[in-house]
């Protein structure tokens, strides 16, 4: 979910700035402090390491990741995915994007008096909820930094980047976890459970990952529209190897939510060797074109990847309900 929160601020902030007219690169970059800003929120489970603290290497490497998700359900979705937090948050980035000028150091004082605003008003909920804001700042602070530092975005902009970005965060959780504290430091009295896809927890589980795969889609789409590249021309028929996964079914226990961990990396391992794996000719492409850029190279690969993994789910999905759902 971490790489979806990303891709979906930015595709659809790249597709909007195009949409307004901006100028392709520009739209691409907006799109990419957008996706950068909406991985923010999710800073808070690096308090989830406290639970690998506890951790005993003799209880194995799932036992670990279970120490590490239980530590982060005390903080994770809370007070950094505050639709009312981002709002004050985002002006705040913004402002500490501005330009070096007097008038720029006036404005950096200010965005980092509205985050100690947030860090102070988490503080009266105790010194993890301060620490976790604290957290969630810094991470805010550097994503403006560097944006300052390589782009030239002016700060309304970057704010308007931000904003987006942390306010799309939250959406992406309501399928896969508890849903998060929407208004804090209000009480939240919408969307308070999450949203079940299906009765069976397994068709749950594949439901959430089409969605997240729908996103990766949506963002290779928008690029590929925004950089001129065709997809056909960029995908290779080494793809097709996920068709295999088929499989799965057949091998392995059905995933759910709690324990999805061999069907997670079992997929992403046939997407990633798919796209890494001895290029034949791409779909639509003369087998004797030159050899790609490393930028179309890379974006080969990915979405090889991405084809061979949409494959793998769709024969993983047929053989579970033809031979493995339960009655």
């Amino acid at each position: 979910m971490f790489v979806g929160h990303a891709l979906f601020a930015f595709a659809t902030a790249a597709l909007v700035a195009d949409w307004r007219g901006w100028d392709r690169r520009r739209a691409l970059v907006v799109g990419a402090v957008a996706g950068a800003f909406a991985t923010v929120p999710d800073v808070d489970v690096a308090y989830a390491l406290v639970g690998l603290a506890a951790w005993n290497a003799s209880d194995g490497v799932f036992a670990a990741s279970t120490a590490f998700w239980d530590a982060s359900r005390l903080v994770h979705r809370s007070v950094t995915h505050s639709l009312v937090v981002g709002a004050v948050a985002a002006p705040a980035f913004g402002l500490i994007a501005a330009r070096d000028s007097s008038r720029a150091r006036l404005a950096r004082a200010i965005g980092i008096g509205l985050l100690l605003v947030l860090i102070a008003l988490a503080l009266v909920d105790g010194p993890l909820a301060a620490f976790v804001m604290g957290l969630f700042a810094a991470g805010g602070v550097l994503v403006a930094a560097e944006t300052d530092r390589w782009t030239s975005l002016s700060p309304p902009t970057v704010a308007l980047a931000a904003l987006w970005g942390l306010w799309s965060h939250p959406w992406g959780d309501l399928v896969t976890g508890s849903p998060p504290d929407w208004l804090y430091p209000f009480a939240s009295p919408l969307l308070t459970t999450r949203i079940v896809l299906h009765a069976d927890p397994t068709l749950h589980l594949l439901g959430a990952f089409a969605i997240e795969l729908a996103v990766v889609w949506f963002a290779i789409v928008v690029l590929c529209r925004l950089t001129d590249r065709s997809l056909t021309a960029l995908a290779d028929r080494r793809a097709a190897v996920g068709a295999g996964y088929g499989i799965a079914p057949l091998a392995a226990a059905p995933p759910t939510l709690e324990v999805s961990y061999h069907f997670v990396f079992s997929i992403l391992g046939v997407g990633l060797l798919s796209g890494v794996g001895p290029v034949v000719p791409s779909i639509g492409t003369p087998s004797g074109r030159a050899a790609p850029s490393t930028a179309d190279r890379a974006l080969e690969i990915a979405l090889t990847s991405v084809i061979a993994v949409t494959i793998a789910l769709a024969a993983y999905v047929t053989v579970y309900l033809l031979i493995a759902a339960p009655a």
